[in-house]
């Protein structure tokens, strides 16, 4: 594989940071969408069938366009475990959760999903982290909860509950979907996942539809995530891995925690207090050592992975081997 070009990489960081803020502005819009409990807009049951029900529409179309072979018969079982986790697990817990808590509350909690994907998929790859990863993985998950009793007021609430399923849900999504993308492109492992679901979630859709009349605002914020967080947001991902390098772009979702504490300031007036940027900072200070631990392979014969970025607002896998393989069959996206 040729070495990306300076202009290339170039390029590719700053579609990476395009994606990142795509992807940091789910939550927020989320918390847009669903509202609070004291003024509830749409039901998080909708937004979850609705976003993805728009997103795999736009999909379909895609996988059309491109004449995009069909899922072999291997596949499919990927495929649901990847839709499972990232397109119902996902997007429905964390609506569930920000019903109740705030939007920099979640993206603060859900930080440590870098490491805990890093951490099935070397379960899952018969891999052997160090010592150091695991502490890094334990050490982050006890900071979450730290800062999830201490914001409950001395106790965990039930939206902490929805937004540790919710990591575990996207961690086992990614972990199906990064299998498929070594057989194969990326753009093409997302668009299938999304279509393949829409035999479950264009009904659901139309059978959660609200009777209660919401705000502009939240259909404009649920329009976000089924176009923009769901659908276009992959495409500016992969194009800036394909230019830019998978490992050099990869760094830049290190700072999508940060983004969408930074952008629920304006898109909601959450304000953003000292405790909250330090715990984010911790677990950011975590992932980057669990990122640098070592890895060690066990003799046999299994797929590797290549890493996927998180779904709305989730992280890219951890790098579990010195030099992933790319596929010669990957195409960049229209």
């Amino acid at each position: 594989m040729n070495a990306p070009t300076r202009r290339d990489e170039t390029r590719g960081l700053w579609l990476g940071l395009l994606g990142v803020l795509i992807f940091a502005l789910t939550f927020p819009m989320t918390r847009l969408a669903v509202g609070p409990q004291d003024a509830p807009q749409l039901p998080p049951f909708f937004v979850t069938a609705a976003r993805a029900a728009g997103a795999g529409l736009l999909s379909a179309a895609w996988l059309l366009w491109q004449r995009a072979s069909r899922p072999r018969r291997e596949e499919w079982g990927p495929l649901a475990v990847s839709a499972l986790g990232t397109v119902l697990g996902f997007p429905l817990f964390i609506a569930l959760a920000l019903r109740e808590v705030p939007a920099m509350h979640a993206a603060v909690v859900t930080g440590v999903l870098p490491l805990a994907t890093a951490a099935l998929a070397a379960i899952r790859l018969r891999q052997r982290p160090s010592v150091a990863f695991w502490l890094c993985a334990v050490g982050g998950c006890a900071l979450v909860l730290a800062f999830a009793w201490q914001a409950g007021g001395g106790a965990l609430v039930l939206a902490d509950l929805w937004l540790l399923l919710a990591v575990a849900s996207a961690a086992t999504g990614y972990v199906a979907g990064a299998q498929l993308s070594a057989r194969r492109p990326a753009e093409q492992v997302i668009g299938w996942v999304l279509a393949c679901s829409l035999p479950l979630t264009l009904p659901a859709a139309v059978l959660a539809w609200p009777e209660a009349p919401a705000r502009a605002t939240s259909w404009a914020a649920l329009g976000y995530l089924s176009v923009f967080s769901m659908w276009l947001g992959f495409f500016a991902w992969y194009r800036a891995l394909v230019l830019g390098g998978m490992v050099r772009v990869s760094q830049v979702q290190l700072v999508q925690p940060f983004l969408a504490l930074l952008m629920a300031v304006p898109v909601l007036g959450e304000p953003l207090d000292a405790v909250t940027l330090g715990y984010a900072l911790a677990v950011l200070a975590l992932v980057l050592i669990g990122k640098r631990a070592p890895v060690r392979a066990v003799a046999v014969a299994v797929p590797v992975a290549v890493p996927l970025p998180a779904a709305p607002a989730t992280p890219t896998i951890p790098s579990l081997t010195s030099s992933p393989p790319r596929n010669p069959d990957s195409r960049t996206s229209p």
